[in-house]
């Protein structure tokens, strides 16, 4: 199991208020006591953090916010010694506008080899006025930005899919490829586990950059009901990923490359895993599917024959830095359509239902064979911060969108530690960058560590279980109907609304319905995301309850 520690949010050691990697290193023993394998960085390079570290200025030098080169080798140490790999993001379709390859197409001009590293086009009308196509930004607005050039003249215009500070690299360009060859071996050779690839793809874009003016949802991927986009899932990403392949499999140990890739659908995704080239990718469409057991089993069912097809693992994954978090998902009605980024004016979620819901969400991912993600601080339960005064976002969705997407902010929020500390332990003092609600004093690491039934609890044991009976490396076959005894002894269905499966001995049921189930006769349960009721020797199951039990007979 790997687990995303968000460097921002997660421990601040010096009081400034932004956690850094000396307070990431000093809570590792965290991660080792909930039973992580490895733990994924979002990045520290050098930034002016206009989308908070995702538009990078040098790859290779650590942002004095989250600390030192000496702090990253003392953090892959420690990990090393603790028996956690460490994977690092990367970040390669675009540069920080302060990149120095930046600056010099900028004094360079155009038609010069410095503006050929990233996407610079003339623009159209009589002098240039408009944008060379129809693409817009998925932070909002236009995805091209006019350029002043030397003489103070208004010049040419840049690609930037993401924020304007966000010029997109030109892929094309040999020197792009080799800049980044380079930028794996140095971390490799520094040890880290690992790569996370952030917008992967999206690095080739169609040739000529065709118009393409149909409306599309943030980090989404193709949609049955529009064309690709000419900017997403281009054909020449897989030759770059292939030479990546080629570049780890030099070095020692399991080296892993995954893919941040919104990409759909499932069969399509499983081509960035093929043999020779990414080892994971995030299942999206998993962490969308809603509270329905149809949907669930479609989703999972499609993942899994579609990744076989390839010989890789399926990768499961409930939340992010850039999704609601998902105990506010389950919140609400299920398939409802929710806003990008919620807000004390917007309808909020039933937050008891909704940590409900995600436990036995949690519990049956945990169960499936593949490789399983958990976000920083879902192990507390954290919900959105949905009443974040909006005077205090930071994210540019918020700002490009014109006020219409208040964005990811909520799911960013520093993560509590100890309930009557000030920033609850985030920091040594009451500093933090986003602001935390007072309601999270009664999720932090100290209010239920030890708490039989607390959320972090049920984690811990979820993947001790996990480890102990090999889910992530069985395999999964489903149960239709209820059983007696082992799987031939079918009786009574159970109806749409549960999920039963095997993986190995261990045998899961999820009641997503409104009523009760039943166990079946003689069921020995190893963990359940809530408590059971029993009476007259009868296990019942609670709605919004996931249970996993070693099936007797």
């Amino acid at each position: 199991m790997i687990y995303q520690v968000y460097p921002r949010s997660f421990a601040d050691s010096d009081g400034d208020g932004v956690g850094d990697l000396p307070g990431i290193t000093g809570r590792l023993e965290h991660l080792v006591d909930l039973g992580v394998d490895a733990l994924w960085l979002s990045p520290f390079y050098l930034s002016p953090q206009a989308d908070a570290g995702y538009d990078v200025a040098d790859y290779r030098t650590i942002d004095p916010v989250f600390g030192t080169m000496a702090d990253v080798d003392a953090l892959l140490h420690k990990a090393s010694r603790l028996g956690l790999r460490v994977i690092v993001d990367l970040v390669p379709n675009h540069t920080s506008d302060e990149h120095a390859w930046f600056r010099a197409a900028l004094q360079s001009g155009p038609g010069s080899p410095e503006r050929d590293l990233y996407l610079f086009r003339d623009g159209l009308g009589e002098h240039g006025e408009q944008p060379p196509n129809d693409w817009k930004s998925v932070f909002g607005g236009t995805a091209w930005q006019r350029v002043t050039e030397s003489d103070g003249t208004a010049g040419q215009w840049y690609l930037h899919l993401f924020d304007v500070k966000q010029p997109d690299l030109n892929w094309q360009n040999p020197k792009v490829r080799a800049e980044f060859e380079s930028i794996l071996r140095f971390w490799l050779d520094r040890g880290v586990a690992g790569f996370r690839i952030d917008v992967a793809h999206g690095l080739i874009k169609a040739p000529g950059l065709p118009s393409y003016s149909a409306e599309h949802h943030l980090l989404h991927g193709n949609e049955e009901d529009r064309p690709r986009p000419p900017y997403w899932d281009q054909e020449g990403v897989h030759e770059i990923y292939r030479g990546w392949h080629r570049i780890v499999e030099e070095y020692e140990g399991d080296r892993v490359l995954v893919a941040e890739a919104w990409v759909e659908p499932a069969q399509r995704l499983a081509r960035y895993v093929r043999p020779d080239e990414l080892h994971q990718s995030f299942n999206f469409d998993y962490l969308l599917a809603p509270w329905s057991a149809a949907a669930l089993r479609e989703v999972v069912t499609e993942s899994l024959q579609a990744t076989d097809e390839v010989g890789a693992p399926t990768t499961w994954v409930l939340s992010n830095h850039d999704v609601l978090r998902h105990a506010t998902r389950f919140g609400f009605a299920p398939g409802a359509v929710l806003p990008n980024g919620i807000g004390a004016d917007d309808p909020q979620p039933d937050a008891e239902l909704g940590l409900r819901r995600a436990r036995a969400a949690t519990l049956l991912m945990l169960a499936l064979p593949g490789a399983a993600y958990v976000y920083q601080g879902e192990e507390l339960g954290l919900p959105e911060h949905t009443t974040m005064p909006d005077d205090v976002r930071q994210d540019p969705t918020w700002r490009r969108s014109g006020h219409q997407h208040r964005g990811r902010d909520g799911c960013r929020v520093p993560i509590p530690w100890q309930g009557d500390a000030p920033s609850y332990g985030f920091g040594p003092g009451p500093r933090s960058w986003l602001p935390q609600p007072a309601s999270w004093r009664h999720y932090a690491l100290d209010a239920q560590q030890g708490v039989p039934g607390s959320t972090y609890e049920v984690y811990r044991a979820a993947l001790r279980l996990r480890r102990a009976h090999a889910l992530g490396a069985g395999s999964l076959a489903w149960v239709e109907g209820r059983v007696d005894g082992l799987v031939d002894g079918q009786v009574d269905g159970w109806g749409p609304d549960v999920l039963a499966l095997t993986n190995g001995e261990v045998f899961v049921l999820a009641n997503l319905g409104g009523e009760p189930i039943e166990l079946p006769e003689g069921s020995v349960v190893l963990l359940a995301s809530q408590l059971l009721t029993q009476a007259d020797g009868v296990v019942s199951v609670p709605p919004d309850v996931t249970v996993w039990a070693r099936l007797s007979g």
